[in-house]
Formats: C-alpha cells, sequence, structure tokens
C-alpha cells in the first residue's frame, strides 16, 4: 500500500484544508450542494465519475446526479478517450462497444492495429495479439511513431498527426477499384455506398503518399490484404480519438469494415481498446450525459418513464454537459458546484491551465479520491475513498464488453470509506434514505433496468468467470461478437442496415509555422499509468521519469544532447524537460507522456480544441517549438 492514501477526510478552512470528520465533511458536502442547487438551479452541479471504480459505484454517482440534484451533468474520463469511439459505433450500429472478444484476434488472419501503441497501454490486449501473430495472422501498424508495437508488425504505415482520414479514404478507394469490396453485404447490410464511393474517389494513392507521408505501395499492400483476408480485426485508441474530428476518424474505419463484411461474424471486427480498467463500464451504467444505463438514450419517452417508475423522480428529458461543456460553464459562472470521484482534470485535461482557472471560479468543489491529487488540492471538501480495486466488491466491464466480478481483498486505510457509503450518505443528508446492503444489491438493481445487462446475476458471473453484454435474460449466452444481425438474409432479423459515413479531411488545427514547427503528439509508457497517482509513487527499473523524444535529425539541428534540459513551448504555455533521443522518430515529430505532471505538465502545452460531436480534446497534435536552455554564468 502506498502511504500517500487519503485516510480522512479534509475541509477547507481560511484557505488550508484541515482534518474533519466524517459528519463535518459530509455535512459540509451536501449544504455546498444544497445551497448552490437553491440558488442556480440543478444544472449547476456537475458530477465527474470515475472510469477506475466499480460498476456499481458509477451507477449509483449517475443516479444521485440525475435522483437527487436533479440534471444530467454527468461524465466520465471516457471523455478524455473513448467518447468519439462510443458516438462513432452507435451511429453505425446502434450501440457503443466494441464488437469482438479479446480471443477472436487470436483467431483472426490480419490485425490492423490503427493509432495504438498497444504494447505499452494495452499490454494484456496484446498478449493476444502477439498470440494471433504466433498462429500466422499478418499485423499492420498504423502509427505516426515507430512503437513497440509496430516493431511486431509485418508493415509500418507512418503516417503524418492527423492524416487518418485520408489515409482510409485511399485504402477504401483502391478496395473499390481494385473490385475487393464486398458488394453482397453491403447490398443487404448498408445504406449510402454510392454516395461514400464518390467521396472517396479524389483520394489516390499518388495525392494520398502526398498527404498523409506513406508511401503509396503501402497503402496498397494494407487495402489489398485487409480486403482479401477471410478475418479481419480492426483495432484503435487514442491516436484515432485524442483529434478535434475524432467522431469522424472513427466512421472513417468504421467504413472500411462495412466496404469488406469484415463486422458481425468471427474473427471480424472493430474494438477500441479501453485505456483504464471500467472505462466501458462507466458508460454502461449511465455515467455520461446523453445515456441512461445500459446506454439507453434519454430523450426516450418510454426509457424515461421505466426509469423514473424504478426511481421514483422524473428525469430531465434533456442531454446534460460533457466533460468539455462542463469547463465552458465554469467559466460563464453556469456551472458553480461540482463532485468529482477519483478523477484528476487539474492534469488530465488538455490546456491544463485553463482547467485550473475554471475549477478555481466554482462556489463549491467536493473531490472523493484516494490520493490528494492536485484537483483534491483545490476542494473545499475531500472524501477518502476505498476506491482501489482490491477494497471493493463488485464487478468492472473491460474492453470486449466482459463484465467481470472483483472482491474486497484489504480494508481500506484509516477512515477511508466505501464509495457507495459516501454518496449514500450525502443522500440522505439530501433528503433520500437510500440503503443498500452490498454491492450485489446495487447490481441487482441495474440489472432491473438494463436489459443488456439482466443476466447476469453475481453467481453467474463467477460460475462462467464474466459474460459479455448483452446478456437479456439468466439463461442466455449470446455470441462473443456483435451485429451478427447484418448477415441474416431475413430483412426483418437483420433490422435497421449499417450507414456509410460521407467524411472531409480536417487538418489539426495547431498549425505549424517558423515559431512552432515541430508537431507534439502525447501518449503513454508501459511502465506508468495516467496521470501518475497511482503509479509514480513506486519504484520502477523501466521508469525515467518525463522526457521530450526527439529524433537525432531534430536533436542534431537543435544542437542538444541526450539528457540536456530544454524548453518546449506552445500557443498556450511551457515546460522544460530533459531530452530523450528516439531514432525511430521522424524529423519534426516529437513525444511526449503525462504520467509525470508534478515534474513536467505536458498539457500545459496541448489544445483544447474539441470533437463537436463527442466532446474530447485533441491531444494528439500540438504544435512547438523546443529551445536549447541558455545556462546563467
Amino acid at each position: 500500500m502506498s502511504y500517500d492514501r487519503l485516510t480522512h477526510p479534509l475541509v477547507r478552512e481560511n484557505g488550508v484544508l484541515r482534518k474533519a470528520t466524517w459528519e463535518e465533511a459530509l455535512e459540509r458536502a451536501a449544504e455546498g450542494f444544497r445551497r448552490n442547487v437553491e440558488r442556480h438551479g440543478p444544472d449547476s452541479f456537475a458530477m465527474l465519475s470515475c472510469a477506475r471504480s466499480t460498476n456499481e459505484m458509477n451507477y449509483i454517482g449517475q443516479k444521485f446526479t440525475r435522483v437527487v440534484i436533479g440534471t444530467n451533468n454527468v461524465d466520465s474520463c471516457n471523455r478524455t478517450c473513448h467518447a468519439p469511439s462510443v458516438a462513432g459505433l452507435s451511429a453505425a450500429f446502434g450501440s457503443g462497444g466494441g464488437t469482438s472478444s479479446y480471443q477472436e484476434v487470436e483467431d483472426t488472419d490480419v490485425i490492423v492495429m490503427w493509432g495504438s501503441a498497444a504494447r505499452n497501454a494495452h499490454p494484456i490486449f496484446f498478449q493476444h495479439v502477439l498470440k494471433g501473430i504466433h498462429k500466422g495472422a499478418r499485423m499492420f501498424a498504423v502509427d505516426p511513431r515507430r512503437t513497440g508495437t509496430a516493431q511486431w508488425a509485418d508493415l509500418w504505415l507512418g503516417l503524418n498527426v492527423g492524416t487518418d482520414i485520408p489515409l482510409a479514404h485511399a485504402v477504401a478507394r483502391e478496395i473499390i477499384h481494385a473490385g475487393l469490396y464486398n458488394q453482397a453485404f453491403i447490398e443487404r447490410a448498408t445504406v449510402g455506398f454510392e454516395e461514400f464511393k464518390e467521396s472517396v474517389e479524389p483520394w489516390t494513392l499518388t495525392v494520398a503518399e502526398e498527404v498523409t507521408g506513406v508511401p503509396a505501395s503501402a497503402i496498397r499492400e494494407l487495402a489489398h490484404t485487409y480486403a482479401r483476408a477471410d478475418r479481419a480485426q480492426l483495432c484503435w485508441t487514442l491516436g484515432i480519438t485524442e483529434h478535434h474530428n475524432a467522431t469522424d476518424n472513427v466512421r472513417a474505419l468504421i467504413n472500411l469494415a462495412l466496404l469488406t463484411g469484415h463486422v458481425g461474424r468471427y474473427g471480424s471486427g472493430l474494438s477500441p481498446l479501453r485505456g483504464q480498467n471500467n472505462v466501458q463500464g462507466g458508460g454502461d451504467m449511465g455515467a455520461i450525459p446523453n445515456r441512461l444505463p445500459g446506454f439507453q438514450d434519454i430523450l426516450d419517452p418510454a426509457i424515461r418513464q421505466r426509469f423514473e417508475g424504478a426511481w421514483g423522480k422524473e428525469i430531465q428529458p434533456q442531454y446534460g454537459l460533457n466533460l468539455t461543456e462542463m469547463l465552458e460553464a465554469m467559466a460563464e459562472g453556469e456551472v458553480t458546484t461540482c463532485y468529482l470521484i477519483g478523477e484528476n482534470p487539474v492534469q488530465s485535461e488538455a490546456d491544463s491551465l485553463a482547467c485550473i482557472k475554471r475549477l478555481s471560479m466554482l462556489d463549491h468543489l467536493v473531490v472523493q479520491d484516494i490520493f490528494l491529487t492536485k484537483t483534491a488540492q483545490m476542494a473545499d471538501v475531500v472524501l477518502p475513498a476505498s476506491a482501489a480495486w482490491c477494497e471493493a466488491d463488485g464487478t468492472f466491464t473491460n474492453s470486449e464488453r466482459r463484465v467481470q466480478r472483483v472482491r474486497k481483498a484489504l480494508d481500506p486505510p484509516g477512515e477511508a470509506r466505501d464509495d457507495i457509503w459516501i454518496m449514500c450518505e450525502l443522500a440522505r443528508r439530501l433528503g433520500h434514505d437510500w440503503h443498500y446492503d452490498g454491492a450485489e444489491e446495487v447490481w441487482d438493481e441495474l440489472r432491473a433496468v438494463s436489459p443488456q445487462h439482466k443476466g447476469m446475476s453475481y453467481q453467474r458471473l463467477a460460475e462462467l468467470q464474466g459474460i459479455q453484454w448483452p446478456c437479456p435474460s439468466d439463461d442466455s449466452l449470446e455470441p462473443p461478437y456483435l451485429h451478427g444481425r447484418l448477415w441474416e438474409t431475413d430483412p426483418v432479423k437483420r433490422g435497421v442496415p449499417a450507414p456509410f459515413a460521407v467524411l472531409r479531411h480536417s487538418p489539426p488545427v495547431d498549425l505549424l509555422d517558423e515559431e512552432y514547427p515541430l508537431r507534439l503528439t502525447t501518449g503513454r509508457r508501459l511502465d506508468s499509468y495516467n496521470t501518475g497517482v497511482q503509479s509514480s509513487g513506486f519504484a520502477s527499473p523501466l521508469r525515467r521519469g518525463e522526457t521530450i523524444e526527439l529524433c537525432p535529425e531534430d536533436a542534431d539541428r537543435l544542437g542538444v544532447v541526450a539528457g540536456e534540459e530544454v524548453r518546449i513551448s506552445s500557443r498556450r504555455g511551457s515546460v522544460t524537460a530533459p531530452v530523450y533521443i528516439d531514432p525511430a522518430l521522424r524529423p519534426g515529430l516529437v513525444f511526449m507522456t503525462f504520467h509525470f505532471p508534478d515534474e513536467v505538465d505536458t498539457n500545459a502545452l496541448t489544445i483544447e480544441a474539441t470533437d463537436p460531436i463527442s466532446g474530447t480534446a485533441e491531444f494528439k497534435a500540438a504544435a512547438v517549438r523546443v529551445e536549447k536552455l541558455v545556462k546563467a554564468r
């Protein structure tokens, strides 16, 4: 156990956080919520729920927001990473989950890792990839950097940052012109093919090579191999989703699957890989502003009526604010109180200096966490939780939609309490007499209102070692892949066809020029996790701290050597970091992580430009300059 864990509640007095009793802290938190809602209305409240905590905690968190407060302003960290995946998959198929299981990656013929450094960011999933390669699958890596993942690939397509749509369009055009598209599947299961075909026509291999930087021969090889394969998996992560046009990026990859029929069958599918252990579950539980638990649309009157009957409270018939919109509303004085559970936006959000300014404008900030994060240090009330995975009973949902049980092994340290207990105590102080006899009672309430979880009792989850949704009954066990209906010959069983998307290329918002000539892209390393709150306090033989990674050519041009401190500046801020020289980088591209914000606040550099559909920021494409520091004499 880390000795930095929060062990007792804290309240702010005379500008300083001091130790408090649970009674004082809960009263202070609840009174702040009550006061602001009475003054400004329920929509002045916002909650950010935790994608590392259990499904049960996320269910109670969104219920607290909608029932106790009366607003849909609830979101989770999937806004920072995979909200575009949910939006894109939902638009195409009506469901926001990945379509395939991990086992299918082992049993496929072609694996395309697009914008995914899975060896570092998703090491468990990458073991399945390696097993697939060992069985004979070919792998393609599409990434601006020649990552550790790309080193295992048959072919690396090193594209320019922000040119994913042109590359996908060129692959699609080549498949169409070579006559390799699945005409029968397209005619039976999709709509909009002719418009899509016309939209990709300008993206010849020659034009695409000029824009993306990927050789025409490599684009052709990817197109032919993917289209000719009997089974193919297309996987992506933040290299696709952390852009200002991220949902369009996701739709561009979905187009390729629709074009070839690589979806809805065993071994063929589309897989967004989730970065935290319960990102999928947070959304499934309704900890997002536009969906109720079970990913049910909040605008549907019949769905709202079912939840209102179960919860005894009217639900607002409108979408709430997502994380990006919450921060904007704080700046406008429209959101005045915030309840943050297990998230650290001060260090995880793009343009972190702007985020700090907006949080500081709140009348009331309550943070519930296991560490005193930089965000918690700004709070009026800090509530110590038992959010660590070994301290709670409940379930998690991984990237393949598999719900798995976790069981309490340790008691939380000091006076830290279970998240559900904390929220029930707050609810009671706000006039709602909530009592849950453990996590299973919460889960059973969720199963009663979410058809896709109905057949997942704790007993079945334990017996089967996890179940993938959908699981609509106590005796059902669906195929491991989604959307098999698209292959049905009966149009009634086939249901709504999947639409192709007509998309336009939109280059990164933060333009390169003489003052900011280098493209900064960000990501993860193997040994560290997120903003370092849970990993930086432990020794690791792999850890070297934060660095700015440069290719040898750029290092020579700048006159810097490995280990030398340099200043990195964007149009938003500046930081200093030591140089790490990486021969795998191409000239003009630099790389940093966001794991070590106490040393280097990388997100002071990133741009807040967001995808209008999902609200996800463009972490992957900032314009920067790197300067040699002048030493004082």
